[in-house]
């Protein structure tokens, strides 16, 4: 009862309103919806506004945006975000405030292809990270969405390592940066190697900041080159030059490394400001030198195997690292160098003799020619003077013939000792290089590794048979097989050849003769030491014009006696002849001289050629011999141009 003396009843109560049954009166209605109103937002549709996410599952995700009922937007316009949580604020638009069931409808989608461009734009400008989805993998990349709009992810720009798969990053939410953006065509260019690049830059700073030479890490091989191999070094890579690979020789990195092995390299160098880092692996082992028997001395013979050859030598390894080079002149005795491939091969396993060892360059050089004895050593006994051999040419000079015997012993024929009787000018004349060629040991140098050797000397001189055939006086049919300004070459028989000088070739019409032509010459001069035979065609008929002056003068009813060409032989321009024929005609002629004494000195009368045949047929009598008449000295050549003095 106390209570109810407290209450005090409301002065201003509408009794009749309460009987109505209406609570409020019209006033504090008004009132009542004013504040109502003003706790709703005002909003129209098609517009873009801001809620924050009240509730969601797997299929929807409700959105209040102030509004008197909340909306409802599919999960699907979210999974480009996978991180979406209760009280997340989110764009949406505003399809329609109310639907037939009075539901608010909202799209989150339309809302952010709404303003998609303009923020596609500002992400750009402020160099701004943003999220996006991978809907697809397409032709060299993939395609991603960001706010709403398609753009194109490269497959270089993924990732800073090559990528194999691209599949595994469908359907995947992933931070990308805006890298280029084509108004024209509404293109849009992202990367996520940017992002990555950017990170590993700054990891990179670090870890050089603490980089020493000498320091000794654990990397990873991230890629394997020709050159070398590329180490992660947790963030920053470095580089193993393949000669650092090994003390040895590597013809590939992957012989001696493999892609994602974990190894343990050191630093030997690096450059703050380009970010390069210089790696070695051999530099944790020991020098393969400073392991080297030490008792291996020069003179000691080595085995080891091929690793390189080039022209002037072959590098052979005795040892991992430990190499030795075998020059081309240590690979053989003879004097003909030549390249090293003919000798060896890469991967040939040989044996050779130590010729140097400098430990402290590290060098060592070899010889294989010294496990075979010097065939110089014996040439004395082998190759005595006077010995003949066959022998193979080598190499022409002006001069001679360079010629090889066995492997090692070379020697030279003198370009006058090719011939007794033909003209050599180069020896390309009388032999090729490769043909076999029978010598005769002329003359040993030892001490300078010569051989003067000799081919006219395995066959008689014929020039002693040859100075009782072409005596002074005697004429005999030659032809002229070359010109010059300073006279003819003639070759005579038995391939002998001649010279005449111009005044000399003078025929009895008055005109010279010419090439090829045939004549008859008289020798007016014989010199066997120079092999020198000069000849006269003008003689002839000089001396027969003189013998027909002293007839006339004797008054002698005896036409004149006329000489003609003696009956010789046909003429062989090129070649020496038949030695043995005319040995044959020496002993003839030598056995003709002993029966002088039975019988009386008489000259053979020569029969000239326009004799009638009656005459010709009667024999001449037998006359005494009458003093010849000596022969002026002949006009002969200068030193330089005369053909017929060889080169002694």
């Amino acid at each position: 009862m106390e209570n109810l003396k407290n209450v005090v009843p409301v002065d201003d109560f509408n009794w009749d309103s309460y009987e109505k049954g209406e609570a409020y009166d019209e006033q504090n209605k008004d009132e009542l919806v004013k504040t109502y109103d003003e706790t709703l937002s005002t909003m129209k549709d098609k517009e873009v506004v801001i809620g924050k996410v009240t509730a969601l599952n797997k299929r929807e995700v409700v959105v209040n945006i102030g509004f008197k009922s909340d909306g409802v937007v599919p999960m699907s316009e979210f999974r480009y975000n996978p991180d979406l949580k209760i009280g997340d604020e989110v764009e949406v638009y505003i399809e329609n405030q109310e639907d037939r069931k009075g539901q608010l409808i909202l799209s989150h989608k339309k809302a952010r292809a709404a303003r998609s461009w303009d923020r596609v734009n500002e992400a750009l400008e402020n160099n701004e990270i943003i999220k996006g989805f991978v809907k697809c993998r397409t032709k060299g990349g993939m395609i991603v969405d960001i706010f709403g709009v398609e753009a194109f992810l490269p497959g270089s720009q993924i990732d800073v390592k090559p990528i194999r798969d691209y599949d595994v990053f469908v359907g995947k939410t992933m931070e990308f940066k805006i890298v280029k953006i084509n108004q024209d065509f509404k293109n849009v260019v992202v990367s996520h190697k940017a992002l990555i690049e950017a990170e590993l830059e700054q990891q990179k700073k670090e870890i050089i900041s603490k980089l020493e030479k000498g320091q000794v890490l654990e990397g990873t091989v991230k890629n394997i080159t020709t050159y070398g191999v590329f180490i992660d070094l947790g963030g920053v890579d470095g580089l193993i030059h393949i000669t650092d690979l090994s003390w040895g020789r590597v013809t590939h990195p992957d012989e001696i490394i493999k892609f994602d092995e974990k190894v343990n390299v050191v630093i030997l160098d690096f450059d703050d400001e380009k970010r390069r880092i210089a790696l070695g692996l051999k530099q944790l082992t020991p020098h393969p030198w400073e392991a080297l028997d030490q008792n291996l001395k020069v003179g000691d013979r080595v085995k080891g195997k091929v690793v390189v050859m080039a022209d002037y030598g072959a590098f052979i390894e005795i040892g991992p690292g430990v190499e030795g080079l075998i020059h081309v002149s240590e690979m053989s005795w003879t004097q003909h160098l030549r390249s090293a491939q003919d000798f060896m091969k890469v991967g040939d396993e040989v044996e050779a003799v130590i010729l140097t060892l400098d430990r402290d360059e590290r060098k060592m050089s070899l010889g294989i020619k010294q496990l075979k004895e010097d065939p110089w050593l014996s040439i004395e006994e082998r190759f005595p003077v006077g010995s003949r051999h066959t022998a193979k040419v080598r190499n022409f000079t002006n001069f001679g013939v360079f010629v090889e015997i066995e492997e090692g012993v070379d020697g030279l024929i003198h370009i006058s000792d090719l011939s007794w009787t033909k003209k050599v000018k180069h020896p390309s004349e009388f032999t090729y290089i490769g043909a076999a060629i029978e010598v005769q040991v002329l003359e040993i140098d030892k001490e300078n590794r010569r051989l003067s050797l000799g081919h006219k000397q395995l066959e008689e001189n014929p020039w002693d048979v040859f100075e009782t055939l072409f005596t002074v006086g005697s004429v005999h049919e030659g032809i002229i097989i070359e010109m010059m300004d300073k006279g003819a070459v003639v070759s005579l028989p038995y391939g002998v050849e001649g010279f005449a000088t111009p005044k000399h070739l003078v025929k009895e019409d008055g005109k010279s003769a010419s090439m090829d032509e045939r004549l008859p010459f008289k020798v007016i001069e014989f010199n066997k030491e120079a092999k020198r035979i000069i000849l006269s065609h003008s003689r002839v008929f000089e001396d027969e014009q003189k013998a027909a002056r002293k007839e006339s003068e004797k008054k002698s009813p005896r036409p004149p006696k006329r000489e003609t060409v003696e009956n010789l032989p046909a003429i062989e321009k090129t070649t020496l002849g038949d030695i043995e024929e005319l040995a044959a005609l020496k002993e003839k002629m030598t056995g003709a001289k002993k029966t002088e004494g039975r019988r009386p000195k008489a000259k053979k009368e020569i029969v000239p050629a326009e004799k009638a045949p009656e005459e010709a047929a009667t024999p001449a009598p037998v006359a005494a011999e009458t003093e010849v008449e000596a022969p002026e000295t002949p006009e002969a050549p200068p030193a330089e141009e005369n053909i017929l003095q060889p080169k002694e």
